[in-house]
């Protein structure tokens, strides 16, 4: 009995693959972010939407990507760039992504986990998952 309880149970956390996309908005972390996450192919993707550190001190001009490392792109907006790329799902999670982050430049190993319809909870990490970082969204579309 309790066999099959538990197994209905990680049944049921189980959402589908498309589940993810939508607009989600942090919960739980110093910069608070917006993302779009979309799909294309058979991988998702995420657009930046916002973010409290987006904006020069005149709250209105977003501000340039100057950090990274790729100086043709180093005066594009931070604002509206693809910096959530490649997560591909498999057996209940989103594996093999990258986040790249512009207030430092660099770009991080990203997996992802539905953890209900409006609960996603990002890592990010450079080299092994346990030395990274998780952040938690909630659904806001």
């Amino acid at each position: 009995m309790l066999l099959a309880a538990s197994s209905f149970a990680s049944f049921a956390q189980k959402l589908d693959a498309d589940k993810i996309i939508g607009v989600w908005e942090s919960v739980d972390s110093e910069v608070q972010l917006k993302f779009d996450i979309y799909q294309s192919g058979d991988k998702y993707f995420g657009k930046l939407l916002w973010a409290s550190n987006m904006y020069e001190t005149d709250g209105k001009t977003p501000k340039k990507d100057f950090k990274n490392p790729d100086k043709s792109l180093q005066s594009r907006s931070r604002k509206g760039i693809v910096n959530i790329t490649n997560l591909k799902y498999d057996n209940g999670e989103y594996t093999g992504g990258k986040l790249y982050n512009p207030s430092d430049g660099n770009t991080y190993s990203l997996k992802a986990k539905l953890k209900s319809i409006n609960q996603l909870e990002f890592r990010g990490y450079m080299g092994v998952s346990l030395l990274g970082k998780t952040m938690k969204f909630k659904r806001i579309n």
